[in-house]
């Protein structure tokens, strides 16, 4: 897996993690950082497609928090985060610092690997859910 693909995986997940699960992750003491961009809110549009793969519309407008951070040895992290958790956005960004810094096997890693295990799997319950309502409507010709 190439560096880029590996990071927009683990962004991805921290994306759409809780700040609890970011605080567990990170721990405690969080390291020395100065806010580039502090957390800020704003809208971004939400576009989706007819049908999963047909042509695009607008859905909506969604609210969206984005940070930027410097460690004190010059890593630069980014997050955003749905929602306006400022914290949340602060905290995604020194981790995704932090795991640039990291080697591939490193806890952090492995932590937010875990991460990304529990929500495939709530994923995978949650479609399986949905499935099992499914409803087939068939058209039934008369007088043929």
């Amino acid at each position: 897996m190439t560096q880029t693909s590996e990071r927009q995986r683990w962004m991805a997940v921290l994306a759409r993690a809780s700040r609890s699960e970011i605080e567990a992750v990170l721990g405690a003491d969080l390291p020395a950082h100065d806010l580039l961009k502090a957390p800020e809110t704003g809208t971004v549009m939400v576009e989706g497609r007819a049908g999963g793969a047909g042509r695009r519309f607008n859905l909506g407008e969604a609210t969206v928090t984005r940070c930027v951070v410097r460690l004190a040895d010059g890593a630069m992290g980014f997050a955003y985060a749905l929602g306006r958790d400022g914290r949340k956005a602060r905290l995604a960004a020194i981790l995704d610092a932090r795991l640039q810094q990291e080697a591939e096997t490193g806890p952090l890693r492995q932590h937010v690997s875990a991460l990304a295990a529990r929500q495939a799997a709530a994923r995978d319950l949650a479609s399986r859910k949905a499935a099992a309502t499914k409803v087939d409507f068939f058209t039934l010709v008369r007088g043929a």
